[in-house]
């Protein structure tokens, strides 16, 4: 029997804040947070999922591997550290993992050194180009780590470490590993932004999914670290799926059959059945074409009736971190004994053209955590992740 593998310990740090506390007390809050606006990222003002809260110092890197994007990294690693100390010493560090996803690495450092360079010159003295490699994430955790086990970045858009949580478990199934630090981060920059906004798929205000009013995404930042053993703990990767689409370099599959397949094989390989499907958090990113082709898919795997939200106009899309940072929320709600869900924060338009999800209203508890939570991420170049998390 393929042992079963457990998120035991989980950081967090993103715009609703700082450690499990108090991300849950803001995602679980009566009204809407996080996400707010800001001149700093665009020549208008835009609403972005910014973190506010001081991060760790990146002092203690090296030079090629200090960025904004690494001090988010470790700033949730921070609130996990006595438990990956814990596994270096109990298994020794061949036998840990370190498994990331990451889109913009250190970007954010070279817009900066190049406006220093347009002014002056001269590139600062404190920039190095490795800032921005995409290896950056999981070359810092090694160097304050010693990890010595296998240690790599996934890079696949808005679905990277959802596939760095399945990625993670494969070691951990496979015997390659007996832990694995995984998740991933992803730091705010005009780069990403200027992106999203060449396709106009980004939102001045607050992102509104599925309404019909939907106008498109607000960029955000973050990090979630887990500890993965096959220990158990609080909650359970019960099953995960990938897919690609094969369909378009932007737009998803208009029927969602990749994002279905996704899904779909996620709930087998947890052997559970619609029924047994609690909430799902959507990737609901309020853009026209995200929106369409995931309400059909939710709608034909799971019905119309399972609570459903997207959490993103509270964190804003965290692009690569999004997988893990969205599975980190479906932690807290897997272990809240309230068995709050995340509301779905909106204007309440619904938009005619798309199946009629059961939208969490705020304030809704069942009284006890469900048993499973679906959440999906889909990425450009139809790279589909999703990942079915349960009670321990």
């Amino acid at each position: 029997m393929t042992p079963p593998v457990f998120l035991n310990h989980l950081g967090v740090v993103c715009a609703l804040g700082h450690g499990t506390t108090e991300v849950a007390q803001a995602l679980f809050g009566a009204q809407p947070t996080g996400v707010a606006p800001s001149p700093d990222f665009a020549s208008r003002v835009l609403h972005v999922g910014q973190v506010t809260s001081p991060l760790v110092a990146t002092d203690a890197l090296p030079v090629h591997l200090r960025s904004r994007n690494n001090a988010l990294l470790l700033t949730a690693l921070a609130q996990v550290r006595p438990a990956v100390d814990e596994a270096l010493l109990r298994y020794g560090p061949q036998r840990v993992a370190v498994v990331l996803g990451t889109s913009t690495s250190g970007i954010g450092e070279s817009e900066a050194a190049i406006k220093v360079r347009e002014a002056t010159g001269e590139l600062p003295a404190h920039f190095d180009v490795r800032q921005q490699e995409l290896g950056s994430p999981a070359l810092a955790l090694n160097h304050v780590l010693g990890v010595k086990g296998p240690s790599f970045v996934i890079s696949t858009a808005c679905s990277s470490s959802a596939k760095s949580l399945a990625t993670a478990a494969r070691l951990l199934r496979s015997g390659i590993a007996d832990a694995v630090i995984t998740g991933g981060a992803d730091a705010l920059c005009a780069f990403t932004v200027a992106g999203f906004a060449s396709l106009d798929s980004v939102s001045e205000a607050r992102c509104n999914p599925m309404s019909v009013h939907r106008r498109g995404i607000n960029i955000g930042e973050g990090a979630a670290l887990f500890l993965m053993t096959r220990e158990p703990g609080p909650v359970r990767l019960a099953g995960w799926g990938e897919s690609s689409d094969a369909h378009h370099l932007s737009a998803p599959e208009p029927g969602g059959r990749g994002a279905l397949v996704a899904m779909r094989t996620a709930m087998e390989r947890a052997g559970v059945t619609a029924a047994d499907v609690g909430y799902v958090n959507l990737h609901g990113t309020a853009t026209p074409q995200n929106d369409a082709m995931e309400s059909r898919a939710v709608a034909s795997l799971l019905g119309q009736a399972v609570p459903c939200s997207s959490t993103k106009p509270l964190t804003g899309h965290t692009l690569g971190a999004a997988g893990a940072l969205e599975a980190a929320l479906c932690w807290l709600t897997l272990t809240d004994a309230h068995g709050r869900l995340p509301p779905h924060w909106w204007d309440g338009e619904a938009d005619p053209e798309l199946p009629a999800l059961a939208l969490v209203k705020p304030g809704t508890a069942l009284g006890r955590p469900p048993r499973y939570v679906l959440s999906n991420s889909f990425a450009f170049g139809g790279s589909n992740a999703a990942l079915l998390l349960g009670t321990a």
